[in-house]
């Protein structure tokens, strides 16, 4: 008996921890017999209990990588409640995201900074459901301006930062390395520098899987970010916890790659990949969120902290479905990888150890620390072309200037 005998339309997986491979079969199953599929969501994501709006269809998230990690809120809370937060990059989609989950934690204060006036004006509206802009919690600032940097610190005195403010599309970066200095690099350090000043006692920087064996622009000036954090674990100016974390492809972010899927199917199609055997590391920007700020919770001073992202995702794979899902027909091509990107991203760079002291999905790595004046008298080097300077302060050992011990 077939489920059109039965009148079947609808299937609910009430199986939330049965992971994505399930839901991939399932969903495939019932795409296959033109049956709506819906899940019920994992119980760490229910309150009290299971209402019809908690049942949702599938997302891209269900069809993809691992089972998100198991990173309670109630793990991470205790540092920021209670504390003034500033949050760097706030209108990005891994900022707001971090606003809005940190907004539930209690925090005295929550500091929001961004370049961005319309990105500012939407993170307020997603938490506040208002528009004012009047709001002192509200920063309009660019982390390139060093003076701009310590007037929003020395007026706010954030305990917790976490710095999200990047430039990471890759292959502009490889068009603009100069831009990647002067954001990811010296901005970066402005930020760095204004918090030790007024001493922040926590710090998270939010790097990338593209930092481990860099090879693009990108990767390579995330690498130096991690290296100038970890140095102020031995800065006699700095008194606090200063950490990064590293992660994978982010579900949802702006440029993403369902974002563009999506785009390319708006428009018709193709839909392009750059390799038929090109894989990449995903999670969603939630789980992204939570890491983020449990590295906060249970980082050492001067690390790197990574999470297990399980098996890396073939792209070919995630636009097949993507195009079954939307229009079965619509054709997939092939461009060629860029300059910088690599057939497979790495989560851990050569030499680096995967240590798990905390929790079991999350790895402690020692970063190699890098003092500024390292990155200025190497941006000083005209007979150098930028990225050339960037690989070379990646291979540069401890300098010796470097001392404090760590937090």
């Amino acid at each position: 008996m077939c489920s059109s005998d039965l009148g079947v339309v609808t299937v609910l997986l009430a199986i939330p921890s049965g992971g994505p491979e399930l839901v991939r079969r399932v969903d495939a199953l019932c795409r296959s017999n033109g049956l709506r599929l819906l899940v019920l969501p994992h119980v760490r994501d229910l309150f009290g209990e299971v209402l019809l709006s908690d049942i949702r269809p599938v997302a891209d998230g269900d069809l993809l990588g691992r089972a998100p990690a198991d990173i309670a809120p109630g793990d991470m809370a205790h540092y920021v409640r209670g504390r003034r937060v500033l949050v760097t990059g706030a209108g990005g989609s891994i900022g707001s995201e971090l606003c809005r989950q940190l907004a539930q934690l209690g925090p005295a204060r929550l500091v929001m900074l961004d370049r961005d006036e319309s990105a500012l004006a939407a993170v307020q509206l997603s938490i506040e459901g208002r528009t004012t802009l009047d709001s002192d919690s509200l920063v309009l600032a660019d982390i390139r301006d060093a003076d701009r940097m310590r007037e929003v610190f020395r007026h706010h005195r954030p305990q917790v930062v976490f710095h999200a403010a990047a430039l990471k599309h890759l292959a502009m970066l490889e068009q603009a390395p100069g831009e990647a200095w002067k954001t990811n690099v010296f901005g970066t350090h402005h930020v760095l520098a204004a918090a030790a000043e007024v001493g922040t006692d926590h710090f998270v920087n939010i790097s990338t899987d593209k930092a481990a064996n860099p090879i693009s622009v990108l990767g390579l000036s995330k690498r130096v970010t991690e290296r100038l954090t970890a140095s102020m674990a031995f800065d006699a100016t700095a008194s606090g916890k200063f950490v990064s974390v590293r992660f994978g492809n982010v579900l949802g972010s702006r440029g993403s790659v369902l974002s563009i899927f999506a785009e390319q199917v708006a428009r018709g199609g193709p839909i392009t990949v750059t390799h038929p055997d090109v894989s990449r590391y995903f999670m969603t920007v939630q789980e992204a969120v939570r890491l983020t700020i449990y590295a906060g919770a249970i980082g050492s001073s001067g690390e790197v902290l990574v999470l297990d992202m399980g098996e890396p995702v073939r792209i070919l794979d995630v636009a097949t479905r993507f195009a079954r899902q939307r229009v079965p027909s619509i054709p997939i091509e092939f461009t060629n990888l860029r300059k910088g990107e690599k057939l497979h991203e790495e989560l851990f760079a050569d030499g680096e150890d995967d240590t798990r002291m905390v929790h079991p999905l999350v790895s402690h790595v020692q970063a190699t620390p890098l003092a500024i004046n390292a990155v200025t008298e190497m941006f000083e080097q005209p007979r150098l072309s930028l990225r050339d300077r960037l690989d070379q302060l990646v291979a540069l050992g401890m300098p010796a200037q470097i001392g404090r011990a760590h937090v």
